[in-house]
């Protein structure tokens, strides 16, 4: 066969990862959209309503506009580091897709340490930040991309730890069994103890964990009201206050992808994944495709409303000061997530589940 062959593996791979960009690339053209429709609805007023019928050619005249820009680099700045920041920025926030599962099956790199990839990942996305405030040899931009490092940082430890607590839930590192050992109904997610009606004490300590991966996820993304980084009162825009053209699309790119990504992260580790909220026996008798894209569409459904709440978010909630984002992140997330650790891990030696 030469599917099975050398050859024609590298054709597969690279025919997933093209399918896996483009539709993600298209996903944040209208995650884009919907964001600002989102937030003009609550401001009550119409939002992109011109380009293409109700506005939805709006994103990809944006696109347009960037890549017909001059980019312009100051003078005084390191134009190959420049430039490296938002290439380094974009290539992390598509490669972290790798290992997300879209459903049974649905996945470019079927990791059994996935969530230890994904952290990894999230983690050197920094560089683009600091590489970007850096290079453009300006105070202003070097302060922002200080504060966006620090922030970034101090939300990633809690949500580390808010990920062990789902790891010893459901024992393992691999994504798909995650989400695979939530099957059953909405009283089998992780939110709700993973182990059905059993389960549930748990919910007492999984519940809040969710709400802090989701607080912590807006944080780790640089997004309302938590986007300091880009304080234009206190920082003109932050790192990336020198960028224009392409470089800068790729910067905003790297963002959504990744607000995605933690929109889609939060429904795999709490809400079952592709996993519908009732029981499936039905699917046994359908066709594989078919049934990979029942659960897609149900992926899908719960990665657009918590994208809906991180708009809405955006919408209605003022900037934190950052002493109190500091204090939110290191003396109330940090020591209620290592707390739900402890409880967890005492849960999964004596609680029922045992």
């Amino acid at each position: 066969m030469f599917w099975s062959s050398p050859v024609g593996w590298l054709l597969l791979a690279i025919g997933q990862i093209l399918l896996v960009i483009v539709g993600l690339l298209l996903s944040v053209a209208y995650a884009v959209y919907a964001d600002r429709k989102i937030f003009a609805g609550v401001q009550m007023r119409k939002g992109p309503n011109v380009v293409g019928p109700f506005g939805l050619l709006q994103s990809f005249a944006d696109l347009l506009k960037f890549i017909l820009k001059e980019p312009v680099i100051p003078a005084g700045a390191d134009k190959i580091v420049f430039l490296l920041a938002p290439l380094t920025s974009v290539t992390l926030a598509l490669g972290a897709w790798a290992v997300i599962p879209l459903g049974p099956g649905w996945i470019v790199a079927d990791l059994n340490v996935g969530i230890l990839y994904l952290f990894a990942i999230s983690s050197f996305g920094v560089y683009g930040v600091i590489m970007g405030g850096w290079a453009s040899n300006s105070k202003y931009p070097f302060l922002g991309a200080l504060r966006s490092a620090a922030q970034m940082i101090s939300y990633e430890v809690s949500i580390g730890f808010v990920m062990v607590s789902v790891i010893l839930l459901s024992g393992s590192l691999n994504i798909q069994t995650i989400v695979e050992r939530q099957a059953g109904g909405v009283w089998h997610w992780n939110v709700l103890g993973g182990l059905g009606w059993k389960g549930l004490p748990a919910a007492v300590v999984m519940i809040p964990m969710s709400v802090i991966f989701f607080i912590s996820s807006l944080a780790e993304t640089n997004r309302p009201p938590f986007d300091l980084p880009e304080a234009e009162s206190e920082l003109v825009a932050g790192y990336q206050v020198e960028y224009s053209s392409s470089p800068y699309m790729l910067f905003y790119l790297a963002e959504t992808a990744n607000i995605i990504l933690m929109s889609a992260f939060i429904a795999l580790l709490f809400f079952g994944g592709w996993q519908a909220p009732f029981p499936t026996p039905f699917l046994a008798s359908w066709p594989p495709v078919l049934a990979s894209l029942f659960g897609f569409a149900w992926l899908a459904l719960k990665t657009a409303f918590f994208f809906f709440m991180n708009a809405m978010v955006r919408a209605i909630v003022p900037r934190y000061r950052y002493d109190q984002l500091m204090r939110l992140g290191w003396k109330v997330f940090l020591p209620t997530s290592i707390a739900s650790v402890v409880l967890i891990a005492a849960w999964r030696v004596f609680g029922p589940g045992a």
